[in-house]
């Protein structure tokens, strides 16, 4: 099966053909940085995070392009707030969400440029669309230029809206022509920042940026345009009429990813349901909650829950036991070459990662059943196999980031030799018949938080997660 991604705008699922034979071109909204992440921001990431490894795998040169908006009025508005410089709201939300990328194991994208980077990009951009006779100064000096939504025909393709049907063409406001035309750079304000255009001082309008930026490190033409499903409309309607208006080809494909809820409502700062990401990693590993954000389709609604994000920790905990029960019997696996057929025909189907785990979960299962008839050789085939599923999905425990993460990297090896000492005692008390004195080591060992298990090759422990 060819790759095969739903598009937004066309509403079916296609056929992926880049514009350059064994390239992709991703480009991801990113953050608008007014506050720390929550875990419905880094859903996004993480969706796309796996679009761009299996395309890697897939054997595509990829480019990731993901932009920080580092202004708006939103962060200028904190900024009053807490009587700082707005760049210092910016900068301090943006190391947040970097963090917050890594701490879940997303890659880095190949650039990651910010809006305020990018003024004489967006200058040139409003230059040709004005040229072209889609977009128009303020005619009150205010600095103001906006896009002219009636001398775009196509506009509403790619949120099925109709012009026709938006607000009352009497209804304009301010310097606008009509309602429905959108700002694409606002005027100068007293205590604002601001930088110079032919047609006044001011700053970006939010969809203006994302264009310019886009073409600036892909191309007027380029392959995926990504993003959560709120920013269908406006924002990725009118970046896309922008675009379009100025001659450029832009996005092939556009790709969104359902949003997390909590409760059914969308999650965000100003229902005051949001669930930090630097919270979250206190209370479960990094890598459950990866497990968690990535495990349903990438354009399903997740409705968020403690108790879902339990069951989604006991997940990853099976594989992770049995990866640890078959490197004890088999000896370490590497990753397999190739991930099994099954797992790719789902991947490969518009990125199918809950049919993939299926596929995972079965290899943990019949590799359950190889350790317990002692069938090594068929284990450690299964571990392998399975080790190079999880890595396209970033959940590999035996990659570097989660390997030195997981129950605590150097302090591990301390508890261990601790264990050690309390598990040879309990076997010593089980050789002379002692079995009184033996349960109890156990116990206090289970009190403690660790858990032994009896194999055939004698104890093994494992920290307990609740």
């Amino acid at each position: 099966m060819s790759l095969r991604f739903y598009d937004t705008r066309s509403r079916q699922v296609s056929d992926f053909t880049p514009v350059t034979e064994g390239c992709a071109s991703l480009y991801l909204c990113g953050a608008t940085v007014q506050a720390p992440p929550h875990i419905g921001h880094i859903r996004s990431g993480v969706n796309f995070d796996i679009l761009r490894r299996w395309l890697t795998y897939r054997g595509y040169e990829v480019t990731l392009c993901r932009n920080v908006t580092d202004i708006d009025d939103k962060i200028i508005n904190v900024a009053r707030a807490e009587n700082v410089h707005w760049w210092a709201v910016a900068e301090r939300n943006q190391r947040a969400f970097t963090s917050a990328y890594d701490a879940l194991g997303c890659l880095p994208p190949s650039v990651e440029p910010r809006a305020t980077g990018h003024v004489p990009e967006m200058v040139e951009l409003m230059r040709r669309l004005i040229d072209r006779g889609h977009a128009y100064p303020a005619g009150d000096g205010s600095g103001d230029v906006y896009f002219d939504v009636l001398s775009h025909p196509p506009y509403g393709e790619l949120s099925g809206q109709r012009v026709d049907q938006m607000r009352d063409p009497k209804d304009a406001e301010g310097a606008k022509r009509d309602p429905r035309d959108f700002a694409l750079w606002k005027g100068a304000k007293p205590g604002e920042p601001s930088w110079e255009t032919p047609w006044g001082r001011g700053r970006p309008g939010w969809h203006l940026e994302c264009s310019a930026m886009a073409t600036k490190y892909l191309g007027s033409s380029f392959d995926v345009h990504g993003g959560g499903l709120d920013l269908v409309f406006p924002h990725h309607e009118n970046e896309l009429a922008q675009s379009r208006a100025a001659g450029d080809a832009f996005a092939r494909y556009w790709m969104h990813n359902g949003l997390l809820t909590l409760g059914g409502e969308k999650m965000s700062k100003s229902l005051g349901n949001s669930l930090l990401i630097s919270e979250m990693v206190r209370r479960v590993r990094p890598v459950e909650l990866r497990y968690y954000l990535g495990q349903a389709h990438y354009r399903s609604a997740l409705d968020y829950s403690e108790e879902a994000l339990r069951e989604a920790a006991s997940a990853y905990q099976r594989i992770e036991g049995f990866l640890t029960r078959a490197a004890e019997l088999a000896g370490p696996v590497r990753p397999a070459p190739r991930v099994p057929d099954a797992f790719a025909s789902a991947l490969d189907d518009d990125l199918g990662v809950a049919q993939g785990l299926a596929v995972v979960h079965g290899h943990v299962r019949d590799g359950n059943t190889a350790l317990g008839e002692g069938r090594k050789e068929r284990a450690a085939e299964l571990a392998a196999e399975l080790r190079a599923m999880l890595a396209v999905l970033g959940l590999d425990p035996g990659a570097e980031q989660w390997a030195s993460e997981g129950d605590g990297a150097g302090l591990r090896d301390v508890v261990d030799a601790l264990v050690s000492v309390a598990l040879e005692e309990r076997q010593s008390a089980r050789g002379r018949k002692d079995y009184t004195a033996a349960d109890r080591i156990r116990d206090r060992l289970t009190a403690a938080g660790i858990t032994v298990e009896d194999t055939p090759n004698g104890p093994r422990w494992e920290l307990r997660r609740d």
